[in-house]
C-alpha cells in the first residue's frame, strides 16, 4: 500500500525546494512550484460588474472568488471579493485583468504588487555602522526604560549608572539593539514635555553611545527630541505614533537617514475591520514616511500590540499577524510582559516570562523579524530555537 501524507508548502520557493529534492527536473520545479502554494486575497468596495469579471476570470483558472449575495443580480452596488488561487492562477489572471475595463488593469498591477511584498525575501537593514542580520534570525531589542512610571520596570533604571549597567547586561545576553524610552506610554501615563525628556534622555545617552557596541534606539513620538537624539548619533527611531503625532518626525528621520518603527496606536478601541484597519492605518504612515524621503528599506512596522486594542484584538491580531506580509516591510512585535498575557494568564508583570516566551514564538513563526523585549536572556534562547525550526 502507497504510504501518504499532507505536505504544508510556506512559499514556491520552499516548494520547489522539496520537489529538487525528490528528484523533480528542476525546470518542472520551477514551473510546478508556483501551482503548490494557495493565497486569499480580498478586495474591499468593488463595484458588482467588476466582481462578476474577477469570479469569472477566477473559475476559469481553477481558482474562485467569494462575492456578496446579490452581486450577480445587482441588488447591491458594491461587494467585498475574496480571490482564491495558487500563485500560477494568479499570475494568469494578472495577464487577464490587463484587458478589462472597469480599473481591472490597474487592479493587475496592485495583485501583482501584493504577491511580490508577500513572497520577499527582507534585506538586511543598516543603522549606521551596524547592521541588523534580520535577513538571517530574529533580531532581539531590548528595553531599556529610564523612566518612574513605565508599567514594568518603571524606576528601576532611572539613573544613569543602573541604566548604563542594564544595558551592558543585556548586550552580554545577547541583545542586537538597545532601545531607550523616556517617556512611559502605558495606558493611563503621564505625559512628559520635550525637555524633560531630553534630560533623562541625555545623561545616559552621552555615555550609551560610546561603550555599547550594538545600535541604539529612542523611543520618542516627538520631532524635537528625535533631532536633539539623532544629532548625538542615535541610530534608529522608534515612534509609538507611527509618525503622525508630530508632522515633522518623517523629515526629521529622513534628514539623518536612520531606520525608524512605526507602530499603529489610535485613541480608544473601535475599528470597522480589525486587520483592514490596522492595515491601512500602516499603509498611510509608510507613505508618509516615503514621501518625506525615508529610505523604503528602512521602514519598519509593529501592529501595536496593547495600544488601542482590546485583549480580543490583540489575540486576534498575534494570530493573523503573518497578514502584515503585504506590506512588504519587516515586522517587529512588543509584547514583553504586557497585558494580553496578564490578562490571559492572571499574573503581575514580574511572572510574565512563560507567556512572553509564547508571543515571541508565534510570532516568528507568524513572521516577525524583530522581538521586543525585557527578558533578553531567556527570548535570545526562545529565538534559536525558533530560528532552528523556521528560518533553515
Amino acid at each position: 500500500m502507497y504510504r501518504m501524507r499532507a505536505l504544508s508548502f510556506k512559499n514556491p520557493r520552499h516548494a520547489e525546494k522539496i520537489l529538487l529534492e525528490m528528484g523533480v527536473d528542476p525546470q518542472g520545479a520551477k514551473l510546478m512550484a508556483p501551482k503548490t502554494v494557495h493565497i486569499c486575497i480580498r478586495l474591499d468596495d468593488v463595484p458588482v460588474h467588476a466582481a462578476q469579471i474577477l469570479k469569472q476570470e477566477m473559475l476559469s483558472l481553477g481558482g474562485d472568488a467569494a462575492v456578496a449575495r446579490g452581486t450577480v443580480i445587482h441588488s447591491i452596488k458594491e461587494t467585498p471579493v475574496i480571490l482564491m488561487g495558487t500563485y500560477k492562477q494568479y499570475r494568469k489572471l494578472i495577464s487577464k485583468l490587463k484587458m478589462q475595463p472597469f480599473k481591472l488593469a490597474e487592479l493587475a498591477h496592485n495583485i501583482a504588487a501584493l504577491l511580490e511584498k508577500y513572497n520577499k525575501d527582507l534585506a538586511p537593514i543598516k543603522c549606521g555602522s551596524f547592521t541588523l542580520p534580520i535577513h538571517e534570525r530574529t533580531v532581539i531589542m531590548g528595553i531599556l526604560n529610564i523612566t518612574p512610571d513605565s508599567f514594568s520596570d518603571g524606576g528601576k533604571y532611572f539613573d544613569a549608572a543602573s541604566a548604563l549597567e542594564h544595558a551592558h547586561q543585556m548586550v552580554a545576553e545577547g541583545a542586537d539593539i538597545i532601545d531607550v524610552g523616556a517617556e512611559s506610554t502605558r495606558p493611563g501615563h503621564l505625559p512628559v514635555d520635550c525637555q524633560e525628556e531630553l534630560k533623562r534622555l541625555t545623561r545616559v545617552l552621552d555615555k550609551l553611545l560610546q561603550e555599547i557596541k550594538v545600535p541604539v534606539s529612542v523611543d520618542t513620538y516627538k520631532a524635537s527630541t528625535a533631532e536633539e537624539v539623532l544629532k548625538m548619533g542615535v541610530h534608529i527611531i522608534n515612534d509609538v505614533w507611527g509618525l503622525k503625532k508630530d508632522a515633522a518626525m518623517a523629515g526629521v528621520i529622513a534628514k539623518y537617514k536612520v531606520p525608524v518603527v512605526i507602530m499603529h496606536n489610535q485613541e480608544g478601541a473601535e475599528y470597522n475591520d480589525l486587520m483592514a484597519d490596522i492595515i491601512q492605518w500602516l499603509r498611510d504612515s509608510i507613505a508618509i514616511a516615503q514621501e518625506a524621503g525615508i529610505e523604503p528599506q528602512k521602514i519598519i512596522i509593529d501592529p501595536g500590540i496593547g495600544f488601542g486594542k482590546t485583549l480580543e484584538h490583540n489575540l486576534e491580531v498575534m494570530d493573523r499577524l503573518d497578514e502584515f506580509k503585504i506590506l512588504g516591510k519587516p515586522l517587529l512585535i512588543g509584547t514583553s510582559r504586557k497585558s494580553i498575557i496578564g490578562k490571559t494568564l492572571n499574573l503581575p508583570v514580574e511572572d510574565r516570562v512563560e507567556g512572553t516566551a509564547a508571543t515571541v514564538a508565534l510570532g516568528i513563526a507568524r513572521g516577525a523579524s524583530i522581538v521586543r523585549v525585557h527578558d533578553v536572556k531567556e527570548m535570545v534562547r526562545v529565538c534559536k530555537m525558533m530560528d532552528a525550526m523556521v528560518r533553515r
